[in-house]
């Protein structure tokens, strides 16, 4: 679909019974993979247009050709969240191709395509560390100051954060991937009190034990199956498992929701 989208006006579509994001224009930073991979596919079935900005070119470009395939219309733009000029260029290609951006879906983490060590806080590589904080928290924070001018242009935005339920409780030996995902709890909060007054949500998800790895090993399906078992609904958590809480806050029907964090974990963190 070339060009800026038909029928989209400059301020938010209606509610509408069928395609909950039709006419709307939404970024999925990691989206090349498994949890950002989900969301895409989820947010171009409600309607919306999709780009997919992933480090991973070769998998972006995957995504974008399997929505395109579809129906549905998708741009892969490859995109190093902690480079805040590969982040700019990404949200003027979005801009150029579709028009506007309502809805930015910052996913991209150093977690699962790009693994982490498991290992006690005093062991922790520095350079993993710091990895971690440039790509969690840094990422999150460029990707935002890039879509914001577009918003506050069409008055209206949805930046939804992606955090963890480990920030919430803790988890022993990924101290640095915690410790990013707390902050991103921090960093919604913020945002959403200075980007309320320009109508834009700000709103964050944080998932439990997610099943999201393309190709998991025996001992990592052992790891979900345990944690899994420590829930109240008793089964492993899908990527599929967080995408109705992604279309909430992205669509209409979240319009009045801002600055919260939405658990979605099987009943494993009850607040």
């Amino acid at each position: 679909m070339d060009g800026k989208i038909e029928g989209v006006s400059e301020h938010a579509p209606e509610r509408s019974g069928a395609g909950r994001l039709t006419g709307r224009v939404a970024i999925v930073t990691g989206g090349g993979h498994g949890i950002g991979k989900a969301f895409a596919l989820r947010l171009a079935a409600e309607g919306a247009a999709v780009v997919i900005a992933e480090l991973d070119g070769a998998a972006g470009d995957a995504v974008a050709a399997q929505l395109v395939a579809s129906g549905a219309a998708a741009l892969a733009v490859r995109t190093d969240v902690a480079d805040k000029a590969s982040v700019d260029a990404m949200a003027a290609a979005a801009v150029a191709r579709f028009g506007r951006i309502d809805v930015l879906v910052n996913n991209a983490a150093v977690m699962a395509t790009v693994p982490m060590s498991r290992v006690p806080f005093d062991q922790v590589p520095i350079d993993e560390w710091d990895l971690m904080m440039r790509v969690n928290l840094k990422g999150a924070w460029l990707a935002a100051c890039a879509v914001v001018p577009q918003m506050r242009k069409q008055g209206y935005g949805k930046i939804i954060n992606m955090s963890s339920t480990t920030a919430l409780k803790g988890s022993p030996q990924r101290i640095h991937y915690v410790t990013s995902k707390a902050g991103i709890l921090g960093f919604t909060k913020t945002l959403a009190l200075e980007l309320g007054p320009q109508n834009i949500c700000v709103n964050c998800i944080a998932p439990g034990s997610t099943l999201s790895e393309e190709q998991p090993d025996e001992t990592l399906i052992k790891f979900r199956t345990a944690a899994a078992a420590a829930t109240a609904l008793k089964r492993m958590q899908k990527p599929e498992d967080l995408t109705g809480a992604l279309v909430f806050l992205a669509s209409a029907d979240g319009d009045f929701v801002t600055g919260q964090t939405l658990v979605v974990d099987g009943g494993y963190f009850m607040h």
